[in-house]
């Protein structure tokens, strides 16, 4: 391993704007980055030369995932603003919860407060979807004063509801407000909707109760399996519903490359399943859970849990991936338990977001799809 003084030269040139002509940008902090990736334990206190270059290069990388990096290899604390940034640039992704994550371990929620009050509402409602993608209770106290206030754009009081439903503790919380009546109407469906399809038994159950789902359009139950084998059906009308925001067929899975990459992708399940394994499969999803997509459980020391389909897993490190297609790592260290769940990730009820026709409809699709 180089020494540290030596990184330290390579780095402050690399990041120097009289570096050689011929680099690009891009191609300085790139070097920067890797020469300073090699220095490990060092205490920037104690060198205020590199303390300063390596400030300098946060500033060129503000924004992408060296950013992140950089501020978790000398566990810097003043760096939150821009990690913040990290977050919105790259919501929903892996490094997006991850800054996150570190900066609600910071205590730093006026910065959180400061975003979700923004006058841009895009950012706003990032924040907040953000906070929801962390799935961590601390959040719950910055999104909920926004979701029960009525001067607040509905937009972002319903990207609250969404977020709050993450957590077991803003689901419950979600619950009292149904159960007092004061929760808005414009943001019941809303949270109907996520709380019906939470993966808590006893939050899902008392949703049921307390915020049913509607019922199918036309207030028609479903036929038997055998009545929408018979019935006529339109594949391309199928495909529709396929990406309709309800059911949301396509937020989790992919066709032809399109799609969601949560659960199995469909491009060939026609050849796979029979129009009756179809019908079963989305009316009772955990009936026949697909190799490789059995969902886990994390009971972790914070307090939060974790759960979803189990990316992969070290002796330090367990990766989960949610119903959002997030992957998340967690510390085994931080984990009290794992659990393996008999319930699929896919929800059940979907066919409550459909008609009669459509659902017939949307098998009548899928079992279209056949091997090329």
């Amino acid at each position: 391993m180089l020494r540290a003084g030596v990184i330290l030269v390579l780095f402050a040139a690399a990041i120097s704007s009289r570096a050689e002509s011929q680099l690009t940008d891009a191609q300085r902090s790139t070097i920067a980055f890797e020469s300073l990736s090699r220095l490990q334990n060092v205490d920037l206190a104690t060198d205020p030369a590199l303390k300063e270059a390596v400030y300098r290069l946060l500033d060129k990388v503000r924004g992408t995932d060296k950013f992140l990096e950089i501020v978790k290899q000398f566990k810097l604390k003043d760096c939150d603003p821009g990690l913040l940034n990290v977050a919105l640039k790259a919501p929903g992704s892996e490094t997006g919860v991850e800054a996150t994550r570190l900066v609600l371990s910071h205590k730093n929620s006026n910065l959180f407060k400061k975003s979700l009050e923004s006058s841009d509402i895009k950012t706003a409602i990032s924040t907040a979807e953000a906070l929801g993608d962390a799935a961590e209770k601390d959040a719950v106290g910055l999104l909920l004063p926004i979701a029960v206030d009525a001067n607040r754009e509905t937009a972002l009081r319903k990207a609250c509801i969404r977020a709050l439903a993450r957590t077991s503790d803003g689901a419950t919380a979600l619950l009292e407000l149904a159960k007092k009546g004061t929760l808005a109407e414009d943001l019941k469906f809303t949270a109907s909707t996520e709380l019906n399809g939470a993966h808590w038994t006893n939050i899902k159950t008392e949703a049921a109760k307390v915020l049913p789902l509607p019922l199918a359009s036309g207030s028609q139950p479903l036929p038997t399996t055998v009545e929408l084998l018979k019935m006529n059906t339109d594949s391309a009308n199928g495909e529709k519903v396929f990406y309709r925001q309800l059911p949301g067929c396509a937020a989790c899975h992919t066709i032809h490359r399109k799609g969601g990459q949560v659960g199995p992708d469909l491009s060939e399940i026609g050849t796979k399943l029979a129009r009756e394994a179809i019908i079963e499969a989305i009316l009772e999803p955990s009936a026949g859970i697909s190799v490789g997509y059995e969902t886990y459980n994390l009971d972790l020391k914070s307090g939060d849990d974790a759960y979803g389909l189990l990316v992969s897993e070290t002796a330090d490190d367990i990766a989960i991936k949610d119903s959002k297609g997030i992957v998340t790592h967690y510390k085994k260290s931080d984990v009290l338990n794992k659990r393996k769940l008999k319930t699929s990730i896919m929800p059940t009820g979907l066919q409550q977001g459909m008609t009669p026709q459509e659902f017939a409809d949307l098998v009548a699709f899928l079992s279209s799809l056949k091997k090329q």
